[in-house]
């Protein structure tokens, strides 16, 4: 049983010797709007993370996580827009936001439009900067399809 043990710890706690540095990832900000915008208004951060998790919460996540997965897969497209951007990343971006956002209602003034943009934000001393590093073309918000 002990020597089970062993053989189960290194899936328990990874090591973080694989990783040759800690960097930021980028964080995806969406907005949605039927009228052209100014370039720094109306975005929201997609699934921004909870400040307190509860221990029961934490526990189960532990087990059963799959919007934790989809986050990360997000994460993963938009690091790899970043090194070698390709037309596969962006729609798949644009695919997950279509059906996780939601519109806010009936708008009159036509079609809404769907718009990402990909941040990192980085502390440097006491202030915390974020770098735009990505801006999508908007496309027509299709919805959960």
């Amino acid at each position: 049983m002990v020597r089970l043990f062993f053989l189960l710890l290194p899936g328990l706690i990874p090591s973080w010797e694989f990783f040759k540095a800690i960097e930021p990832s980028p964080r995806v900000q969406w907005r949605l709007f039927s009228v052209p915008l100014e370039d720094g208004e109306g975005w929201n951060e997609f699934r921004p993370r909870p400040q307190r998790l509860s221990l029961l919460t934490i526990l189960r996540r532990l087990f059963w996580n799959p919007r934790w997965n989809d986050s990360l897969y997000l994460v993963s497209l938009s690091e790899r827009l970043m090194l070698n951007p390709t037309q596969h990343s962006v729609d798949e971006i644009f695919d997950r936001l279509n059906f996780y956002v939601s519109a806010p209602g009936p708008v009159e003034d036509g079609p809404l439009n769907l718009q990402f943009r990909l941040i990192f934000v980085r502390r440097e001393g006491e202030q915390i900067t974020e770098n735009i590093t990505y801006m999508s073309e908007p496309r027509i918000y299709r919805g959960r399809t």
